[in-house]
């Protein structure tokens, strides 16, 4: 049988991409080797990601490197797929004559098609795991963006916003839930956009409640929410229905009137301050995590300064931060001057997180001596590395759980356990077993 391994870079999207490819490849005709494996292969997949300069790096560096695998002879065929190879389809194919076929990131279907598989459409819901994760998985409820956000070239790579049919999703929790999956985290470029295209008005309340009724799913997370427009029956179903986390990823980039005018995010200040408010109000105790760019064009000392006393005052319990990086294409890199310098850029992210872990610090230290329900991720160090219902995996800290002597970690594993909290750091929680 032909031996296939694929490398997934980038985001959980990516993730879900290959998870959805390797399905499709039927189990008596294919041996799949795992991502990290370094024998010979007959196919190798690279699903690569092109969003910012050190994600399209990455990807280069990885194509070069199995480029060389496949001159001396360690893989039979090269393909590449995904965004970089969507976003560059032009330019690439001429630099590295070695990769075999190059395919975009909007349809798997040619992929398989040069594997020599027939993709089959009562398998479009399947997924093949790729990580070893069996308490969680990525539901992606849509593709592209009809967003045009002026720093972001995710539109002109996935294209416009598509959302995948209501009952394909239930479909797809129904099999992630029967091999083990407990918590779903629903992810697209906009997830409270979903349903718009297919239905006519935003559907994400009424896909929480379907998803929640699937047996074996015990909690659904929402990442990736934008904030204008923001759907009142999502909250209802993050107040009242006990399967829906009371956690929210929403990016708000800034709060700058003029910075998030120059991003063209199609909200201000006062909005997003009023957004915050409305969410703390109508879910008490709702996590939420955000993302920032510093350096962006417009930001001068005062927009940064304003920033952080936002971030002061809303005490995010979660948040990120990256540099504005300039993405050739985009109506930033058509119509703004980069001006801030790296040096600057970097200066301003530091100040950004040292003031964030100052606030995350002071979040899980007021946990302690709190009883919460946490699922079992893994083991680690001989202790159970675990999440409550307010820590996302990947990107958020972790509690880390000792346990009586005698007891079968391993059996816990992909199950939920009652803890008390008994210590805390910046990002991570100790506890112990109830």
């Amino acid at each position: 049988m032909p031996s296939i391994r694929v490398i997934t870079l980038g985001c959980s999207k990516n993730t879900v991409d290959t998870e959805h490819l390797l399905a499709q490849l039927p189990e008596d005709e294919w041996v799949i080797q795992p991502e990290d494996e370094v024998s010979p292969v007959d196919w190798l997949l690279i699903n690569t990601c092109g969003f910012i300069g050190d994600a399209k790096q990455e990807s280069i560096d990885t194509i070069l490197a199995q480029a060389e695998r496949r001159r001396c002879g360690e893989a039979g065929h090269l393909i590449v797929f995904g965004c970089l190879s969507q976003r560059y389809s032009r330019d690439l194919p001429g630099l590295i004559p070695e990769v075999d076929g190059w395919f975009g990131a909007r349809d798997l279907d040619p992929v398989l098609k040069a594997l020599g598989v027939e993709p089959k459409i009562e398998l479009r819901t399947a997924r093949r795991p790729v990580e070893d994760h069996p308490s969680y998985a990525y539901l992606k409820i849509s593709e592209g963006c009809d967003r045009r956000c002026s720093y972001c070239a995710i539109p002109f790579i996935r294209g416009a916003h598509r959302s995948v049919p209501m009952e394909d999703l239930v479909r797809e929790a129904e099999g992630l839930a029967a091999r083990g999956v407990h918590e779903l985290i629903l992810i697209a470029q906009d997830t409270t956009y979903y349903g718009l295209d297919l239905y006519g008005r935003r559907c994400l309340g009424e896909l929480l409640q379907r998803l929640s009724e699937v047996e074996g799913i015990e909690w659904l997370r929402i990442h990736y929410s934008y904030p204008a427009d923001f759907p009142d029956d999502v909250l209802e179903q993050m107040a009242d229905n006990p399967k829906v986390c009371k956690y929210l990823d929403i990016p708000l980039q800034h709060i700058s009137d003029k910075v998030l005018a120059t991003m063209r995010r199609g909200v201000d200040g006062v909005w997003t301050r009023n957004l915050i408010r409305r969410l703390r109000e109508r879910v008490p105790g709702v996590v939420l995590r955000t993302t920032m760019i510093v350096g962006h064009p417009g930001e001068g000392p005062e927009e940064f300064a304003e920033l952080l006393n936002f971030v002061r005052e809303a005490r995010f319990e979660r948040l990120g931060a990256f540099t504005y990086s300039e993405e050739e294409g985009t109506y930033g890199a058509r119509n703004f001057a980069d001006e801030v310098p790296a040096e600057e850029k970097q200066r301003r992210l530091d100040a950004l997180m040292a003031l964030q872990a100052e606030i995350s610090r002071s979040y899980n230290e007021s946990r302690v001596g709190t009883h919460c329900r946490v699922l079992v991720d893994d083991i680690a160090d001989g202790r159970l590395v675990c999440r409550s219902q307010y820590e996302s995996p990947e990107v958020d800290g972790e509690i880390i759980v000792s346990y009586p002597s005698g007891t079968d970690m391993h059996s816990l594993v992909g199950k939920y356990v009652d803890v008390r909290i008994t210590a805390a750091d910046d990002y991570d929680l100790a506890a112990v077993l109830e």
